[in-house]
Parts: structure tokens; sequence; C-alpha cells
């Protein structure tokens, strides 16, 4: 099964992601925060990471960088996950090293689970 690390502070967004993605294979690890996710990180070794860039302790752009340094993590693909404006989202990806990004909210459920497999994809 493919292991998903949902990097997220709110309750409502883990479900709607746990909901949408279970039944499609998915197994979804949460960390409410970024010190929990780098060490669910480092504990799951998830297949992706979706990392929400507004986090109560520290921002994902940390967390993100705190993955990158993490040898035995630095290839594993990181989404932000993140409701910023597409063009912030867009200069977060290239300076913190995300692989891409997915817009919250999810619209479409459909089109946030191709979203997720072509990150997968491509990795």
């Amino acid at each position: 099964m493919i292991k998903i690390l949902l990097v997220e502070d709110m309750p409502d967004t883990v479900e709607l992601v746990r909901r949408t993605l279970s039944p499609h294979g998915y197994e979804i690890v949460h960390a409410p925060d970024a010190e929990t996710g780098l060490e669910m990180a480092l504990e799951h070794r998830p297949d992706l990471i979706l990392l929400d860039l507004g986090l109560p302790d520290y921002d994902g752009q940390t967390l993100a960088g705190w993955l990158r340094a993490e040898p035995t993590l630095a290839g594993m693909p990181i989404i932000a996950f993140t409701a910023w404006p597409q063009e912030t989202a867009r200069k977060m990806v290239e300076s913190y090293g995300c692989n891409g990004y997915i817009q919250k909210p999810i619209l479409k459920v459909k089109d946030f689970v191709d979203q997720v497999d072509s990150f997968l994809k491509t990795g």
C-alpha cells in the first residue's frame, strides 16, 4: 500500500484527505505540526509527503528544509498542500525543494486524486 504522510493542522482537512485518498488504496499517516512531521517521516518512510505550509510550530518551508537535509529522506517527494496564492506557492516550491504543490481547498475529488497520483508517478 502506498503511504502518504499528511502534515496538516486543520482536522477537517485531515479528515477530507483521508476520506478522499483511502478508498483509492492510500494509507494516510498524519502529523499535526512540523516536529511531529519530521519524526513521522523518519519512522514511516512514506512514499509522498503532503505538506501544509502554515503549521502551528514551524512553517512548512522549515520542515521541507529539515527533510531535504536528512540524507535518508532527501529524495522523497514533498508536495506543498496550501491555500496560499498560486504564485506564492510556486515560489515556495522552488525555494524549498518541494516537488510541486496542490492548491487547497479540495474542490474536485477526482482532480485531487489525479494530482496525488501524478506526483507519485513522477516522484
